[in-house]
């Protein structure tokens, strides 16, 4: 197995400070072939920008997260500017909007959500986009701007899959498909076509069962592939293999049009 590409890792999380590279550097032997590691804040992204050049399999995204909008600088675009020019930068995120816990006031959240789609425009990245209770407001932004990019761990709807769709962006989906009733999660796996489907772990969090609680790394990975392979009666492998070649494109080749 070399086809596990986790499109959502948050390895500069202090969950890992001390074992983050003998863990990294294990990962491919674990079948790991790509991460994209996502930036929460400006520090956070200089740092994921620093981690990516360690490792020739890890990648860069470079953002402000809804829960750090309030805190950030109005100089924040052009520090993301520069990030942005360096060679492992893919993508930017982790941005977007999030109404469950409103750590930031919804309209500074949509300032910077838009801010940072036209910055995508402007560099041709791909976005990686964080929705939680705000899929009303987040549809009509991205119909705005048209990105490419994934709405991560995606806890939407069927109805809102297809309106995700309809932008041609990709779905990221992770280890709460694991989880005990998560049938909403569930009717998503089955409902996405399989060429605009992403895997991922935003670890240290949501570790698939039988994982769950613990600390999550791109390994386990495998889990979530098994029970989607469940799903769509598919085998693990092609699961696997197929969001490989969907992060690939979507990060390494695909950009904004």
């Amino acid at each position: 197995m070399n086809n596990i590409f986790d499109s959502h890792a948050h390895y500069t999380d202090s969950a890992f400070d001390n074992d983050r590279h003998p863990l990294l550097a294990s990962l491919p032997k674990a079948g790991v072939c790509g991460i994209i590691n996502c930036g929460t804040d400006i520090k956070d992204s200089k740092e994921s920008v620093l981690l990516s050049h360690k490792y020739d399999f890890m990648y860069a995204a470079a953002g402000i997260h809804p829960h750090e909008a309030s805190k950030t600088k109005n100089c924040y675009l052009a520090q993301l500017s520069e990030l942005l020019a360096d060679k492992k930068v893919v993508a930017i995120g982790e941005i977007g909007l999030d109404y469950h816990y409103d750590f930031s006031p919804r309209e500074v959240q949509k300032r910077l959500f838009d801010e940072q789609l036209r910055l995508a425009k402007k560099f041709s990245l791909p976005v990686i986009i964080h929705n939680r209770k705000a899929h009303a407001d987040t549809l009509e932004i991205l119909k705005e701007h048209k990105p490419a990019g994934v709405l991560h761990c995606f806890s939407g709807s069927v109805e809102v899959l297809k309106e995700v769709l309809d932008l041609n962006m990709y779905i990221g989906l992770g280890g709460a498909v694991t989880f005990k009733n998560a049938k909403k999660v569930l009717a998503v796996a089955f409902a996405v076509p399989l060429d605009r489907l992403l895997i991922e772990t935003d670890c240290p969090y949501m570790a698939p069962e039988p994982h769950r609680g613990e600390r999550c790394n791109s390994s386990l990975i495998p889990f979530t592939a098994a029970k989607i392979a469940e799903i769509k009666n598919i085998s693990v492998d092609e699961v696997l293999s197929v969001t490989a070649r969907n992060a690939q494109r979507l990060f390494l080749q695909e950009r904004y049009i």
